[in-house]
């Protein structure tokens, strides 16, 4: 049988700690992160992460997957709260909070942890800095099938709130990796991988450029690009065509327009191969 703790206090000390995980530097200490939604936390438990504490809203709707959320939870070992929807609103920082909150332990996202061989697309992103960007890279690179996404130099922190809640629960799906450049350029050339990014030099068509699995798709700083000298590291440089006043497209977006080219060449390349 569950067991909740009951909390009516907004001053109680759990409410304080939960609360702190918005923040970077608290996050960090505790090795801890917060994510809120049925949906999400379902997507995490199926991919066999669990919170260590669950919130729940006592003013919640009955719900099967809330249950079987509950239970799992309880069943591992971990704590359930429950709690009034104002305390659940200081905690998330929400104003209008989802009825379940969990917090999980950080990922290991060292570089060793991945296996390049396990998907065709890896996603890369230097510099990014928008937590909103770096989240709808990890909900493009479920779409596509990609292995992960792998961040690089100082990028926004993945597991902040915004970037949980922009990643649509992609932040349990796909594996993810932080680096510096000279890190991840000798990791990457101690084994298979072709790196393409979006250029201007020296660029060819991103339209049946040829791509080659595993690709590792490279998207630089929403401002500023990547620098000349990653660049120049790339095995190929892609253009994509501008047809309006626009001088360039959101990293977001660039990566989910590259990501699919990327998706489709390679599909198209295995079938020809079959068919071969």
């Amino acid at each position: 049988m569950t067991v909740r703790r009951q909390i009516t206090g907004f001053s109680n000390p759990t409410v304080k700690a939960l609360r702190a995980l918005r923040e970077k530097k608290h996050r960090k200490a505790a090795g801890r992160f917060l994510a809120e939604g049925l949906r999400l936390l379902t997507d995490a438990r199926e991919c066999g992460h669990l919170p260590e504490v669950l919130v729940l809203s006592e003013s919640r709707d009955p719900h099967p997957l809330l249950e079987a959320l509950e239970r799992a939870v309880s069943e591992a070992g971990g704590e359930v709260i429950e709690t009034t929807p104002d305390i659940l609103a200081k905690i998330t920082g929400k104003g209008n909070p989802q009825a379940v909150a969990g917090v999980f332990a950080e990922f290991d996202a060292s570089l060793a942890t991945l296996d390049r061989t396990s998907a065709n697309i890896w996603l890369v992103a230097q510099a990014m800095r928008d937590p909103g960007n770096l989240g709808t890279m990890l909900r493009t690179g479920d779409a596509i099938g990609a292995g992960g996404l792998i961040l690089l130099d100082d990028c926004a922190d993945p597991f902040g709130v915004e970037a949980v809640r922009a990643s649509m629960g992609a932040i349990f799906t796909q594996r993810l990796a932080r680096a510096r450049w000279d890190e991840f350029e000798s990791w990457l050339r101690g084994g298979d991988g072709q790196l393409v990014a979006a250029s201007l030099r020296d660029a060819v068509p991103y339209r049946g450029a040829p791509y080659a699995a595993p690709c590792f798709v490279l998207i630089g700083n929403e401002s500023q690009g990547l620098p000349e000298a990653y660049e120049a590291a790339c095995d190929l440089r892609v253009t994509m065509p501008m047809k309006g006043r626009a001088d360039s497209l959101n990293a977001a977006i660039a990566a989910g327009v590259l990501g699919y080219e990327v998706l489709a060449s390679l599909e198209e390349g295995a079938g020809s191969a079959r068919q071969g």
